[in-house]
């Protein structure tokens, strides 16, 4: 099972990208989970652009086609998502393989609460599939945790690995059942 992993942030230091790169050393046998790198190189959404899609908007449409699931982490900035979150998914608005795609969401701070239903409804109107026992909140803001941090963590591990499960299961359930919505709670 192929698992694309986008953060909303370009920070180096970012605490959503370390808990993604954690995901990928927490995930469970079976489950590729990749970090996709090319988010910072997309351009701004722009319509007239998509008769010639650009090579990065190319390259992000065949990342998730080739995907069973997406997990997303990203942090809240005024109130909202990210520009680059939100540029991203506007990206993916016309691309057929978005839809009902599994989707997870990863919050690393309770007080991001804003941007967490802000992510989930542009999601939903996306006719994203978000699978909630999978989407989960993470107390890492002001833990201090580095991504090793985080992986050595009983308590953080935990969740992830937790997260990461349900998602497998749900993914694992979906395509047995061939439905869009099974046994998801419909965006």
């Amino acid at each position: 099972m192929k698992v694309l992993a986008l953060s909303g942030s370009l920070r180096a230091a970012s605490i959503n990208s370390a808990l993604l790169r954690a995901a990928m050393r927490l995930a469970p046998a079976g489950m590729e989970l990749r970090l996709w790198s090319g988010i910072g190189d997309l351009p701004l959404f722009n319509p007239d652009l998509e008769p010639h899609v650009p090579s990065p908007v190319a390259a992000l449409y065949a990342e998730v086609a080739a995907a069973d699931a997406l997990l997303i982490a990203s942090p809240e900035y005024a109130h909202g998502v990210t520009g680059t979150i939100k540029n991203a998914l506007d990206w993916l608005v016309g691309d057929e393989s978005f839809v009902y795609k599994p989707v997870a969401v990863l919050n690393a701070s309770p007080r991001a609460h804003h941007a967490d239903a802000a992510l989930r409804e542009t999601l939903k109107t996306m006719s994203a599939v978000i699978v909630e026992a999978a989407s989960v909140s993470i107390p890492l803001l002001g833990s201090n945790l580095t991504e090793s941090g985080m992986v050595e963590s009983p308590s953080v591990s935990g969740a992830i690995r937790g997260a990461l499960v349900a998602l497998h299961r749900a993914v694992v359930l979906r395509q047995s059942d061939q439905g869009p919505t099974l046994p998801f709670v419909p965006g």
